[in-house]
């Protein structure tokens, strides 16, 4: 996923309006205007970078005279001391941007390396991590960025580019002949012809109604792996698999080896810590 400069510009004005306020009066009062420094935003722990280019945003709105060395780049993996920006000039924009560019980069860079965890403990296996719909409104689009950084693949942006029958929604169609699962993937394809259709099944049954009605991707929900396994075999490769529930590092592993194509992990985005990155000033 891309970022466009205007949407990245658009939220960081944001963030810096809801933290200066009418100003920032401990640096107006206390720091000269002439005065300049120069900074580096280091990383204090392990962590793959992301969300460089809103933190050299929050500097720049705040003076045109600003000077932004970039010593990393997003996706980049980075070790405790190592430098991810140089900045210098005017005090003053260096001191009262500080909190909100270091906020999205310890945010984003959060989510990237939580993705990366996952997706490095199913190294050598067919499946490929994916987010979820989970994730803090508003920071959707930054979020999924930052997944992509980490080595994630994204999962549907919205409700609007792909269909995906879940559990309510086949509640709602209980009556339906032959089944619900097959009148669902049906009205889908009849009324959305060009997007994918992905069905959520909690038992064998609806594994093989799903398939059976010609879904593109069906959703094996809190499976434990021996019935993952079972689902892979009936599917027989008319659909891709995905695996969600119950996944977590010490999980992960074991349900990337039953063959599924997919495994969605909420946690990389609602759970994620926000990673351990410092602004030095240069003495």
């Amino acid at each position: 996923m891309e970022l466009t400069t205007a949407e990245i510009s658009r939220a960081v004005r944001a963030a810096l309006a809801e933290d200066l306020g009418g100003g920032d009066v401990t640096t107006l009062a206390a720091v000269p205007s002439r005065a300049q420094s120069v900074a580096f935003m280091n990383a204090r722990e392990p962590l793959v970078v992301a969300g460089l280019q809103f933190a050299e945003l929050a500097f720049r709105h705040l003076s045109p005279k600003i000077k932004i060395k970039k010593c990393s780049c997003d996706g980049r993996r980075a070790k405790p001391g190592e430098t991810l920006l140089k900045i210098s000039g005017p005090s003053r924009a260096v001191l009262s941007a500080e909190r909100v560019a270091l906020n999205f980069v310890q945010r984003l860079s959060g989510v990237a390396t939580a993705t990366a965890k996952f997706t490095e403990a199913i190294q050598g296996t067919p499946a490929t991590i994916l987010d979820t719909r989970k994730t803090t409104p508003g920071w959707r689009r930054f979020e999924k960025y930052a997944v992509a950084c980490g080595g994630g693949k994204n999962h549907r942006l919205g409700l609007f580019d792909l269909v995906l029958i879940k559990d309510n929604h086949l509640v709602a169609l209980r009556k339906e002949k032959p089944n619900a699962i097959a009148a669902a993937v049906a009205r889908a394809r009849g009324r959305f012809p060009k997007l994918k259709v992905e069905v959520e099944a909690d038992t064998l049954e609806q594994v093989a109604q799903a398939a059976d009605a010609g879904a593109d991707i069906i959703l094996l929900d809190n499976m434990p792996p021996a019935q993952l396994r079972r689902a892979v075999k009936l599917i027989r490769g008319r659909a891709k698999t995905e695996a969600s529930g119950g996944v977590n590092l010490k999980t992960i592993r074991q349900i990337a080896a039953t063959g599924v194509d997919y495994i969605s992990v909420g946690a990389i985005t609602h759970s994620a810590r926000a990673v351990d990155i410092g602004l030095d000033f240069e003495n």
